[in-house]
């Protein structure tokens, strides 16, 4: 990837977004259903688009939203639907538009008390908090927010009654439902004025509930007695005013940074490829709170809507995600906490083998699942997984007495349960991962994109392990060729290669036409290039000779 000379560095006022342009886009442009770019399109975090290129607009919150009533009616879902936006420009009017449809279906709708955003988690909270004990009168949820993406964005993600990310067997019947609403110029499609809708709608405090638990989930008393200096940037999310609720309440000495809220993000610093993105694993996008970095012990990021985890330290700067999740795991299963024997740890496959050497020294059983938090959701909820964590620095855990706590990812959690290490052990994260590369190694890890058709995609999904006709990697034999995920057998839309000192995956893009790699060395940056170069050639002899089609 080439890094853009404008990263790290403060957003330039000719960057940022018309907010009043882009909503008068939401309501005016009308997208062609005929033209796949704008159709209603579900990926692993819902349906995202911008209203300036017809895939984010009025007419597909109206459709999906009126899908998703209708599903949830057919599978006779008819508790309290939980609702939720950040703080993007186009989450205000999409969720007024939802709105609309939710109280024309005679949808029970809580929204926050305060008028205030609401950060996933405190979704997923509510949803199972609501659920629990119960066999009827269930209830979902619906965020609006497009995670960490540009201020033009919008996003717009269901969550059935188990509290995390819909599955795509989930997806793929709402999408089609919407697509054929917007087909027909969505007919039947049943809304009321927002004016007359929203006295109809019901008040729920997501904040006192989420903040008032988190004492179940981290040990906040050990990171109150330490003393430790706590810095935050919500990066003008939808976590900002949890922040200084959790510290007063708890007693913490944390500090809000930056508390403003913009929909233009004209306050951040530019991430890596030149445009303005809220993702708190980014050192570009984090720049602002790393130069702060001497003022705490440790410091934390949110993205949007608060589902993933940025952790800063004095010594180390932003904590790469594949590091801290290895030292979530190792703290929290090496006594951390007392959970059976039998919970495991998962990850996704094209996260760090560091998690996996981890895991084998803990004793524990590693699940590996395709890319998607949907794949923890069920042995979360069920208690059978203790930590669920993805290489994008989206992760949950369970409660401290070992049963569920959300279903999805929880960046506000995972960034407290940093204070925990670091007040319990007397180490920051970024040195506890130093530790963990004194007992096995210190891998290499990085991400490359290479072009790919259509066609070539398609093929790349479709490959079986016998396709691969290499026997060697980087100069070590191949142990084992995945197309299916070890941990439940889930095809992951690619394959991964494994040699005792690295491995490589590659999957199609689901929004662009390219591949991506995912590779590792425990044999250092040069090997680490030797993977990647013959990932790259490897992958395109075997899209040619499985009729992948000409490069």
């Amino acid at each position: 990837m080439s890094v853009s000379e404008l990263a790290g560095r403060p957003a330039d006022p000719s960057m940022l977004i018309d907010v009043d342009r882009l909503v008068r886009a939401y309501y005016e442009e009308q997208p062609d259903a005929s033209v796949p770019a704008e159709r209603v399109a579900f990926g692993t975090s819902g349906h995202r688009g911008s209203a300036a290129d017809r895939s984010f607009n009025e007419a597909h919150i109206l459709a999906t939203t009126e899908a998703i009533c209708r599903w949830r009616r057919q599978r006779g879902i008819d508790g309290p639907l939980y609702l939720g936006r950040d703080t993007h420009a186009l989450s205000e009017p999409a969720f007024q538009t939802a709105v609309e449809v939710l109280v024309a279906n005679q949808v029970e709708t809580l929204v926050d008390a305060t008028g205030g955003y609401t950060p996933t988690p405190a979704i997923s909270h509510a949803i199972l908090t609501h659920n629990r004990g119960r066999d009827r009168a269930l209830a979902d949820g619906i965020v609006v927010t497009p995670s960490h993406n540009p201020p033009s964005d919008g996003g717009f993600k269901y969550n059935p009654p188990h509290g995390g990310p819909a599955g795509s067997d989930v997806t793929g019947e709402i999408q089609d439902e919407a697509n054929r609403l917007l087909a027909d110029r969505l007919a039947g499609v049943q809304r009321i004025p927002y004016q007359r809708a929203a006295p109809e709608l019901r008040s729920h405090d997501y904040l006192a509930a989420y903040v008032g638990d988190l004492s179940e989930v981290i040990d906040l008393d050990a990171v109150r007695g330490a003393g430790l200096r706590l810095g935050v940037d919500p990066l003008g999310g939808a976590s900002v005013a949890y922040w200084g609720a959790i510290g007063e309440r708890f007693g913490l000495d944390l500090t809000v940074v930056n508390d403003r809220v913009d929909p233009t993000f004209g306050f951040m610093t530019v991430d890596w490829d030149g445009k303005i993105r809220m993702d708190c694993s980014s050192e570009y996008a984090m720049a602002g709170l790393i130069a702060l970095r001497d003022r705490f012990d440790v410091a934390f990021g949110n993205d949007a809507d608060a589902d993933r985890h940025g952790i800063v330290t004095s010594r180390a700067g932003l904590v790469n995600p594949n590091h801290y999740l290895a030292v979530a795991i190792a703290y929290l299963f090496g006594g951390g906490r007392d959970w059976p024997p039998a919970t495991a740890v998962g990850k996704t496959l094209v996260s760090s083998s560091m998690i996996d050497r981890v895991v084998a020294d803990l004793g524990r059983r590693l699940l590996e699942v395709p890319v998607g938090f949907k794949w923890f959701v069920d042995g979360l909820l069920d208690g059978s997984l203790g930590f669920g964590g993805e290489e994008s620095a989206g992760a949950s855990l369970l409660r401290r007495d070992g049963t569920v706590w959300t279903t999805d990812k929880d960046g506000i959690a995972l960034c407290l349960l940093a204070a925990e290490v670091t007040a319990r052990t007397g180490q920051d994260p970024g040195e506890r991962y130093q530790g963990l590369t004194e007992r096995f190694g210190s891998p290499a890890y990085r991400r490359v994109d290479a072009p790919a058709t259509p066609e070539q995609k398609a093929a790349l999904g479709r490959l079986a392990a016998e396709d691969v006709r290499a026997d060697e990697l980087a100069g070590e034999p191949i142990v084992e060729v995945l197309t299916a995920a070890p941990g439940n057998g889930a095809a992951i839309g690619g394959l991964k290669v494994v040699t005792e000192h690295g491995w490589f995956a590659a999957r199609p893009s689901g929004t662009e036409d390219v591949y991506k790699v995912y590779a590792e060395s425990f044999r250092g940056p040069e090997h680490l290039e030797r993977i990647i170069g013959e990932a790259q050639a490897l992958v395109s002899a075997t899209l040619d000779a499985s009729g992948g089609g000409d490069r």
